[in-house]
């Protein structure tokens, strides 16, 4: 057997998690965590519904996803490609994780909970930025956080600056609709209509 299939195969490899490991998830938010989350401008939110699962980032300054109590973040939804994957799956399944990162910073925080699409003015009004509303925000309900340890973000040198990797040596946006569209795709105008909407439909 090369596959493994059980909880007990799993156990029997990998032995025990670590005490602390397990103490560090909490079912609410500790000041630290308050900490981490209003210094993350890119949150990564993960879902669940009929057609599959979805991975998505999302991004603004720093707090943009705000802390209503020590059991609910309030998740702005900002303007993008309108396939709304992530709220078409959590009107299916609310269950939603979500991954923040800091830039500079080698520790995340993972949170799970149950999220709920809103549309009150109130909320929406939070939500706020560059003097326009979302169309809605995601109320988050937590279940559970995680302290995440600096190891993979370590391993992958994420914010060493000598990693980065020239824009121009991978293939651009346009270049890759030009692969799935037809020959006909204009490149150029894509790209030139992509930096016009980078600078007037953020928000």
């Amino acid at each position: 057997m090369t596959t493994i299939t059980t909880q007990e195969q799993l156990r029997a490899l990998y032995g025990e998690s670590h005490e602390r490991s397990r103490r560090k998830e909490l079912p609410r938010l500790i000041e630290p965590y308050r900490q981490l989350i209003a210094a993350s401008p890119y949150v990564v939110l993960a879902s669940a519904g009929p057609d599959g699962l979805d991975c998505s980032p999302r991004g603004d300054a720093p707090g943009f996803v705000q802390i209503l109590d020590d059991r609910t973040l309030l998740l702005p939804d900002r303007p993008g490609n309108n396939r709304i994957d992530s709220l078409r799956n959590i009107v299916h399944d609310p269950r939603v994780a979500l991954l923040f990162l800091i830039p500079g910073v080698g520790e995340s925080l993972r949170v799970n909970g149950r999220a709920q699409i809103s549309i009150d003015p109130a909320l929406l009004e939070l939500g706020r930025a560059q003097d326009k509303l979302p169309r809605s925000v995601l109320r988050i309900d937590i279940e559970s956080c995680y302290f995440q340890c600096s190891k993979a973000v370590v391993r992958a040198r994420l914010w060493d600056a000598g990693q980065q990797v020239e824009r121009a040596r991978l293939p651009s946006a346009g270049d890759i609709f030009a692969c799935i569209f037809d020959e006909g795709f204009d490149v150029e105008a894509y790209e030139r209509d992509m930096q016009h909407r980078l600078r007037t439909s953020l928000y």
